[in-house]
């Protein structure tokens, strides 16, 4: 079975983690949410709560097979945690499925795992993505060998095909 770290904290966008979570779950994988603390509530921009089921500091890499990263604002809580970025930096290393969208990319550039790949985001973070040295391409869903990414929530129907069929090759 597949699993798959989902990295959450406050104000996370709602359907960016419940759509590709449900998706994934349909799908016979195994998601958990993972955060600064464990068994604590956080809640989506729209409200939805979660609540995590690990903290980053208990997760090593032999306990996922791909990362999910929802956008929203949490990314820019996210990418200051030095362990999201190693788990990040170490999955790319060892080629697991790494997933984004929307602002989620400012997780995989603070991580330093962009340059010379092709990817896509909200096109308010295209400056970024480029200059971390990523191709940028507006796209709905951008793979490019363990990097799964998309634009927006309408997005998600593509993204989360992309991620299942993604451990189907």
């Amino acid at each position: 079975m597949e699993t798959i770290l989902a990295l959450v904290d406050e104000l996370y966008e709602d359907m960016e983690l419940w759509y590709p979570k449900y998706r994934m779950e349909e799908a016979g994988f195994k998601v958990i949410l993972a955060a600064a603390e464990a068994k604590k509530l956080y809640h989506g921009k729209h409200g939805y709560p979660c609540t995590s089921e690990a903290a980053f500091q208990d997760v090593s890499q032999k306990d996922f097979t791909g990362i999910l990263i929802p956008g929203g604002y949490a990314p820019d809580r996210l990418r200051r945690i030095p362990k999201v970025l190693d788990l990040v930096k170490n999955a790319d290393a060892e080629g697991k499925m790494i997933a984004f969208i929307c602002h989620a990319g400012w997780v995989p550039i603070s991580a330093k795992i962009l340059n010379n790949r092709k990817v896509t985001s909200f096109f308010a973070i295209r400056d970024d993505m480029e200059n971390a040295g990523a191709k940028w391409v507006d796209a709905p869903v951008v793979v490019d060998k363990n990097l799964i990414t998309s634009r927006t929530p309408v997005d998600l129907p593509a993204f989360g095909k992309a991620i299942v069929d993604w451990y189907k090759k």
